[in-house]
């Protein structure tokens, strides 16, 4: 797919291709400021452990934007079923669609825009057999976003707490 991330919002579309000097961070930072103020999309979560692995399959429908976490590990990625662009970094946008996988490695962020219902699923080494949340402790990057106030860290965390709520472990 040659399409480029295109949005129904002006603001954002001004993020996604600005060409300045400011880090792939901060912009990352600005976004996730305003994609607060958009309704909150239903993305189930579901966790699999096995001996020694932790697997995160996630749902994400067509026409959404995704910010992810910074992850501080290396670790495989799988698209199980849609399609969806990824900008990861100062002008590079990636494509991937069902049957397609990757590494993401330490200090990655994504933005992602999900062109068609989407399963991405993350395997991680869980050699201690430890809980979701002591493997998130461990895999992900807290960042201090300067572009939130108060008001939207709580909603932040709001919005984390959901998920977590309605994540499904196996």
């Amino acid at each position: 797919m040659n399409e480029v991330m295109t949005f129904e919002s002006e603001t954002i579309n001004a993020i996604v291709e600005e060409k300045s000097t400011r880090s792939m961070t901060d912009k990352v930072n600005e976004l996730t400021a305003v994609l607060l103020d958009y309704p909150i999309v239903e993305m189930p979560l579901v966790h699999t452990f096995t001996e020694g692995l932790y697997t995160r399959k996630i749902f994400m429908p067509a026409g959404t934007m995704v910010v992810s976490q910074v992850h501080n590990s290396q670790h495989q990625f799988f698209v199980m079923k849609g399609a969806v662009s990824v900008w990861i970094d100062e002008g590079v946008e990636q494509y991937y669609e069902a049957g397609d996988s990757g590494i993401t490695e330490p200090g990655t962020q994504r933005v992602l825009y999900i062109w068609e219902d989407c399963y991405w699923v993350t395997s991680h080494p869980n050699p201690d057999n430890l809980t979701v949340e002591e493997i998130e402790e461990k895999i992900l990057d807290k960042i201090d976003n300067p572009y939130l106030d108060e008001k939207m860290k709580g909603r932040l965390l709001e919005i984390k707490q959901e998920i977590k709520n309605n994540s499904i472990t196996i």
